[in-house]
């Protein structure tokens, strides 16, 4: 018998190991950034009641919210989902 074995991980690209998930391979700036282009902060503020998104926001005061607060995150994950993955 051959010795050879073929690990199938690690023949898969990182895109193959979940093709189904919108957010996979990207990352939580990218997912702001990209919101706030298309809907600006008071269309963020108004989609998601955070307040990072109202006083003063930024894309790097938003990040370091999101990041510590696991339910804002979600809600900004499933925004970004909606928006962006519509057929």
């Amino acid at each position: 018998m051959a010795q050879f074995m073929l690990d199938t991980k690690s023949d898969q690209l990182p895109s193959d190991l979940q093709p189904k998930n919108p957010l996979h391979g990207v990352t939580l700036e990218q997912i702001v950034t990209r919101l706030h282009e298309r809907l600006g902060w008071q269309g963020l503020a108004q989609c998601v009641n955070i307040n990072c998104f109202k006083s003063d926001p930024s894309v790097k005061s938003s990040l370091k919210f999101l990041r510590k607060t696991p339910w804002a995150r979600t809600e900004v994950e499933q925004l970004y989902v909606a928006v962006f993955t519509r057929p």
